[in-house]
């Protein structure tokens, strides 16, 4: 059994799902895949099912009802790799944004340098964004800067979807009082672990604007990460976050 689980959540991802599969079997390293589907219409959840018996014993689903978030399907990947004794475990989106050759990156940080959470960051030195338009560049990166200005969490990229966790982490973090289920929801886990005093390390990356498929991004996702800032900031002087 492989020590390594990346947990992809999807929702009408057909035209990447069949090359993300097979380019995350092939890296050097053994990684195992959760897809958690939200009821995706265009099939996206029968298309796993058609490549388990291909990828037996590494290739794993759990499907849901219906579109339920982005924060409660990590949530419920998390549950399901911890009570399967996976070592490290990582978040990764479907659309190629995320390089799955630098899950290898990510893992090493955790395995070998001894950070208890990775990070995929655009915003470190030799980290990057490609085919972004310059006003989702100015958001992205606008919306990193005022987080760490509230929260003073040593991140620059506290937004990053691509990362990696000790399992410890995810023990010790109380996944029933993460409030947050869109972008919002990557700050809270990054803040509660550092609130609880693990250690974070950024590892460049460069993000790639999604090719197929389309954006989940909506302004309601950005509403919430806006005021959800706020309300972080308030719980972890109130000391909510420690365990």
């Amino acid at each position: 059994m492989s020590a390594n689980l990346v947990i992809i959540p999807t929702y009408n991802e057909r035209e990447n799902i069949v090359k993300m599969i097979q380019t995350v079997f092939k890296l050097s390293m053994p990684f195992h895949i959760l897809i958690v589907d939200d009821g995706s219409p265009d099939g996206t959840g029968q298309i796993v099912k058609d490549l388990q018996a291909e990828f037996s014993g590494k290739l794993h689903l759990l499907e849901r009802s219906g579109k339920l978030g982005l924060g409660t399907a990590y949530i419920a990947g998390f549950r399901w790799g911890l009570e399967r004794d996976y070592d490290y475990i990582f978040e990764m989106d479907c659309d190629f944004s995320h390089s799955p050759q630098d899950l290898i990156h990510l893992q090493k940080a955790l395995h070998d340098s001894g950070a208890d959470i990775s990070v995929g960051s655009r915003y470190v030195k030799g980290g990057k964004v490609e085919n972004w338009p310059f006003d989702r560049i100015f958001l992205s990166y606008g919306a990193s800067l005022y987080t760490r200005i509230i929260t003073f969490m040593p991140v620059k990229d506290p937004t990053a979807g691509f990362v990696g966790y000790r399992r410890k982490v995810l023990e010790t973090i109380d996944l029933d009082d993460i409030r947050f289920i869109g972008y919002a929801f990557q700050i809270e886990m990054k803040f509660a672990a550092w609130q609880n005093g693990f250690k974070i390390e950024e590892v460049p990356i460069t993000f790639t604007d999604r090719v197929e498929g389309v954006s989940k991004m909506s302004k309601g996702i950005i509403k919430e990460a806006v005021f959800g800032v706020l309300k972080m900031r308030w719980r972890g002087l109130m000391g909510l976050y420690k365990k």
